[in-house]
């Protein structure tokens, strides 16, 4: 299936599952996509038996409002098509041609008017769960989404495997306890909203309005996005999923291929040109050893060499 590049006017007639993976992307590599098609995966089957559409988007941004830059958007969105490319994963280009910074209240906020009616979930990593409270009104993105939580640790080393805090799921005991760990790290005003089933996420909001007002019949079920009612019956929840994912970070690609680069940009101009042709080729056919061939689609390392990104100028 053709990955699908959606405007922020995309719209269907009915209810359907909508979860984003928001990020800067600079470059996208396999750890989202493994992210995203986890959920894509988990989510199908709920959303065939209750015969509604699915889709899961990558959701670039313009720049992150904690970085000073970020690569060229149209590099970055190219990446992305490149690395969704037959997959079921999807891009969303609401926030990348905006005006920086963009802070993730403000895409909640204009996504949930856009569709009042769908289930919406962001997802994110631990990482940024836990420091919710430092957002730009972080602690309302519940008012609006509902969120799916990896453990995805930064490791050190690009060439780290899965999280090392990942636990095995053979062992229900030692899962629960992990996860009871993982709630205490979330903000305290969030970790009421912790749910232990990714189903919990998909309750219709028109439902919950009804939840709501039964007991007033003074008050309306139209979905405004504007009013209280609406925010205070959502009542988003948090789902933790605990299972290991690769933990690897874009600035840690970046850093590789700045070393990769200093390194051969020593070498005369001839052994240059012949030390990038083998790299190349290896990549593309997926035998190199190193791990930028490990972590990045081979057509996204291509178009990181031919367009002399994050440093790569020994291509040239």
């Amino acid at each position: 299936m053709p990955n699908t590049s959606n405007n922020s006017h995309e719209q269907t007639s009915a209810p359907a599952i909508r979860a984003y993976l928001g990020g800067s992307f600079d470059p996208v590599h396999n750890g989202h996509l493994e992210v995203a098609i986890h959920v894509y995966q988990d989510l199908l089957p709920i959303a065939k038996q209750q015969n509604c559409p699915l889709h899961v988007s990558l959701l670039p941004n313009a720049r992150s409002p904690f970085k000073a830059q970020s690569t060229d958007p149209a590099h970055r969105l190219a990446m992305l098509q490149l690395a969704t490319q037959d997959t079921p994963i999807q891009i969303n280009e609401l926030e990348l041609w905006q005006a920086p910074p963009v802070y993730t209240i403000d895409s909640v906020r204009a996504l949930r008017q856009q569709y009042p009616h769908d289930c919406l979930i962001f997802i994110m990593g631990m990482d940024s769960a836990r420091s919710l409270d430092k957002w730009k009104d972080g602690l309302q993105l519940t008012d609006y989404v509902n969120l799916w939580v990896f453990n995805r640790e930064d490791s050190d080393h690009i060439n780290d495997g899965v999280s090392d805090n990942a636990t095995s799921f053979e062992n229900p005991i030692a899962a629960s306890q992990y996860l009871a760990t993982l709630q205490t790290q979330l903000p305290r005003l969030l970790q009421p909203h912790v749910t232990n089933s990714p189903i919990e996420l998909l309750t219709p909001i028109a439902r919950c309005l009804v939840d709501s007002t039964e007991d007033d019949s003074s008050k309306t079920n139209s979905l405004d996005i504007n009013s209280t009612d609406l925010k205070s019956a959502m009542k988003g929840r948090i789902y933790i999923d605990t299972r290991p994912i690769t933990a690897v970070s874009s600035t840690q690609i970046r850093e590789q291929l700045q070393i990769l680069g200093n390194k051969t940009n020593k070498m005369p101009v001839t052994e240059r040109q012949i030390a990038s042709i083998a790299p190349i080729n290896d990549i593309m056919s997926n035998t190199h050893p190193n791990s930028l061939a490990k972590w990045l689609n081979p057509a996204v390392y291509h178009y990181i060499i031919a367009h002399q990104l994050y440093s790569a100028a020994q291509f040239r």
